[in-house]
């Protein structure tokens, strides 16, 4: 079993042939254009959004419209949850507001889903509501449900130096801080997979432990 994380850029693009996968899609886009037509201002700290409790309910509407798209996209047998409605859960994070760090877990509707032959498609929520990265949601269920493979499917074909795909990259090299950028949450929950013996791939890299 697999669990895939995708980007809410990606909506609509595809996904090839889904087996026995569960699905984690983020929404950076999409939240960011509806909390500035709801004209609430779109802050982040360290490279974090910041999520304020007049933000979260907007929040979660945009990530579930996102859910809605890529369900749609997918086909019938793509099924669509919440974190919070399914029991994600997450230790807030207090000076970023509504937003969580989220915990391993294996939800019992994303199990009776997969038994079903289904594709769970989850939108990255935790209970509170808590406003998690999807990229950490993602390796959290990964090792939550004893998935065989992590898969990070981003806008570039992998992790890239010097305009080249990497095969591989080790812990070591993304804990000593090369990269910057939107590859870096990426790099991190990877090995935050890998090190709980999840295969852990960002496109055409694999990341190891």
């Amino acid at each position: 079993m697999m669990v895939v994380k995708v980007g809410g850029a990606t909506v609509g693009t595809d996904l090839g042939e889904l087996r026995n996968a569960v699905v984690v899609h983020g929404g950076g886009p999409q939240i960011s254009a509806a909390m500035e037509a709801a004209g609430l201002e779109v802050t982040f700290v360290r490279g974090r959004r910041s999520t304020s409790a007049a933000a979260i309910g907007v929040v979660r509407a945009a990530l579930l419209d996102v859910n809605a798209q890529l369900c749609h996209a997918i086909g019938p047998r793509a099924v669509g949850f919440a974190g919070d409605d399914i029991g994600l859960q997450a230790t807030r994070l207090p000076e970023l507001g509504h937003v969580g760090s989220p915990l391993p877990g294996r939800p019992q509707e994303v199990v009776d889903a997969l038994a079903d032959g289904l594709i769970p498609v989850v939108a990255p929520l935790a209970v509170g509501p808590l406003n998690v990265n999807a990229d950490e949601a993602a390796a959290a269920l990964s090792i939550g449900l004893g998935a065989d493979r992590i898969l990070f499917l981003t806008d570039v074909p992998g992790v890239l130096r010097d305009d080249q795909v990497l095969d591989h990259i080790g812990a070591d090299e993304v804990e000593g801080g090369c990269f910057e950028g939107g590859i870096v949450p990426k790099l991190h929950a990877a090995v935050v997979a890998a090190k709980r013996g999840v295969r852990a791939e960002i496109g055409r890299t694999r990341v190891t432990a």
